[in-house]
């Protein structure tokens, strides 16, 4: 029997179109249908040098399901490279040309020696979400752009950072630059290819690090992988994104020893994070303490980072108690049991159960039966606001799809991250008393 799916929290592969949009100057190209980038590019802040609307695309027609529409792809490909400005171009295959087998990489490879690079990942919708998709952009960079570097090239300290999938994750450029920082604050050089002013040229940096360290519970994880393989590179997987003083001191200890940083200078750097964020919550001790409007339990609802970042926050660094939380990005079935298991390691003892589903009717009616004794915290996307309404509680949307807030740099990573999560976590709480 057919089986319903209520408000899914992901896109199709072809999604991906963002993750190349989030590298300076690069392009994608794509081989779809028409529409397809319109109704992929509903998040706020995917305008900018290069918008959704003005993406090459085939704009493949019943036609071209009868006879192919590789001829039009390479014109496609051939006219982008003559009017548009960019330094990468990534050819993007929607769903009609992978049915009626459409060799995209074919066409491409007629392209090598064009003046700026052109590559190609098949992002059709029915392999996959956009994080999927995310990771078969990344695959096409390694395979068919980088080379390895000889030991001569590498640069001592380089560090390349992988974290969630831009533009799914409102905060991505933020969090990574926040990222940044507490590597570079150990001594290391941190090396990303998204955002402002990482294009082309980060990218050639890559296979030149010293080791990948990839921050994600399981998006990025085959990639980083592949690196190791095919270039040589280590990497160091750090499954919890560090939101406030407990996990962001584990990161700097785990980086610090990974990277061979003095101990010395890790502890020191930790310490002087450490005093000025606990300095913030004992100012605001009473608010915590008193706050009767915020109970002790919470739902996280998202994707497998936020989830399990903002959880392990909420219960070591504010001391409140997890009620079940919600995993909704279509996790994978080989990384959801590694990923429980974080779950369970938070102080105290404490353990948090995780529920992997994509269907919001049922999160919706866990949340409805589960007995917050008060008022329930909920952190999840827009579609959890009524729901939370509905039982009287604090919500605060911090997972796709967002509907009620622009985010332009701010972040939820490290310890400034954590203060900020606090001061909206508040925010929404105080508003009772108005």
């Amino acid at each position: 029997m057919a089986k319903l799916l209520d408000k899914q929290r992901y896109k199709c592969a072809l999604a991906s179109m963002q993750t190349v949009q989030a590298i300076t100057r690069a392009i994608p190209v794509l081989h779809s249908g028409p529409g397809c980038a319109q109704k992929l590019s509903d998040g706020t802040g995917s305008s900018g040098y290069f918008s959704p609307n003005i993406f090459p695309c085939t704009s493949i027609n019943e036609k071209d399901v009868v006879f192919g529409g590789t001829k039009k792809l390479k014109s496609t490909i051939d006219n982008a490279l003559k009017v548009i400005d960019a330094d990468l171009f990534v050819v993007l295959t929607g769903c009609i040309p992978e049915i009626v087998g459409d060799d995209s990489g074919e066409v491409v490879s007629n392209f090598t020696d064009a003046p700026k690079p052109v590559i190609y990942a098949n992002t059709a919708g029915f392999k996959g979400n956009n994080y999927k998709g995310h990771e078969q952009v990344i695959d096409a960079i390694i395979d068919q752009y980088l080379e390895k570097a000889d030991e001569s090239e590498k640069i001592d300290g380089l560090v390349n950072i992988w974290a969630d999938v831009p533009y799914a994750d409102l905060f991505w450029l933020g969090n990574l630059r926040e990222l940044e920082k507490l590597v570079a604050e150990l001594g290391l050089k941190p090396n990303t290819i998204f955002g402002y002013e990482r294009g082309i040229k980060n990218i050639d940096l890559v296979p030149k690090a010293q080791f990948n360290l990839l921050v994600s519970p399981w998006v990025g994880l085959k990639n980083v992988k592949k690196m190791q393989t095919k270039l040589g590179i280590p990497y160091l997987h750090v499954p919890t994104l560090p939101v406030g003083a407990t996990e962001t001191s584990k990161f700097l200890r785990e980086v610090g020893k990974f990277a061979g940083v003095d101990s010395a200078k890790v502890e020191s750097t930790i310490t002087e994070h450490e005093k000025y964020f606990y300095y913030l919550i004992e100012r605001y001790a009473d608010l915590f303490l008193e706050n009767r409007v915020i109970n002790k339990q919470f739902s996280v609802v998202g994707d497998a980072q936020y989830t399990l970042a903002l959880t392990k926050f909420l219960v070591n660094d504010l001391g409140l108690f997890p009620a079940k939380q919600f995993i909704t990005d279509d996790t994978p079935k080989e990384f959801q049991k590694s990923i429980s298991e974080e779950f369970k390691k938070l102080n105290y003892g404490i353990e948090a159960e995780v529920d992997f589903t994509t269907d919001s009717y049922i999160i919706h009616n866990q949340i409805r039966e589960h007995d917050y004794h008060g008022y329930p915290l909920v952190l999840g996307s827009y579609y959890d606001k009524e729901i939370t309404e509905e039982l009287k509680g604090n919500f605060l949307n911090v997972s796709w799809p967002f509907q009620n807030r622009v985010v332009m740099d701010n972040f939820y990573a490290g310890y400034t991250g954590g203060i900020r999560l606090i001061e909206d976590i508040y925010s929404v709480a105080v508003q009772r008393f108005n």
